[in-house]
């Protein structure tokens, strides 16, 4: 057998395993993307209702800078509470942060961050502190609340006097004040949009 029959062999063999493995791949991605899909929607479903008060239903608005999802009760078309979702980056990475407002959009109902990939044990206590045995959500709790005008402001070892001012994480103030940052902006683009619609801008 020549040289040139067995290279030739070879790139054969090579070029047939990677096309088998590219058909592979292509069908696993065919497999999972829909059900990541439908666990993305549910988990934005579920992060709607634990930053928005008591409500029946919700309808979307399309604006410039995003979904705006708009929280009603039966009873009543007028907004109980708005949700949207802030992204951004932190520390390590991007955050993405579904946010609450009240129907004036001058205060936050709340705040979950969805996605984060911040330093382990210091920039995830944005999400909760396992150190902290009695409240280990206390960070995104105290947004509740919050004014958002003047902006929010993270405050670093002391307890927070003013009701725009939360607590930062200790060891992680990049990862507090990026969270503030994000919705500082975000807050602002939202309020600007929904006048646009005619809606009260704060």
């Amino acid at each position: 057998m020549s040289k040139m029959s067995l290279s030739t062999r070879m790139i054969l063999v090579l070029t047939l395993i990677t096309v088998l493995s590219g058909g592979i791949l292509a069908g696993w991605d065919l497999v999972t993307k829909p059900k990541i899909a439908f666990h993305r929607l549910e988990a934005l479903k579920t992060a709607i209702g634990d930053v928005l008060p008591a409500h029946d239903t919700y309808t979307s608005e399309e604006t410039e800078f995003g979904t705006l999802y708009i929280a009603t009760r039966d009873s009543s078309d007028d907004p109980i509470g708005f949700a949207f979702m802030a992204v951004g980056s932190g520390f390590q990475g991007e955050l993405r942060i579904m946010v609450g407002l009240t129907p004036d959009m001058t205060q936050l109902t709340g705040i979950k961050v969805l996605e984060q990939i911040e330093t382990p044990g210091l920039g995830t206590k944005i999400v909760v502190d396992p150190s902290n045995k009695q409240d280990p959500y206390w960070f995104p709790a105290q947004f509740v609340g919050i004014h958002v005008s003047p902006e929010i402001v993270a405050i670093k070892n002391v307890k927070p006097t003013h009701n725009n001012e939360v607590q930062g994480i200790t060891g992680a103030t990049i990862s507090s004040i990026a969270v503030t940052n994000i919705l500082n902006k975000q807050i602002a683009d939202i309020q600007k949009a929904w006048a646009s619609k005619g809606g009260p801008e704060s």
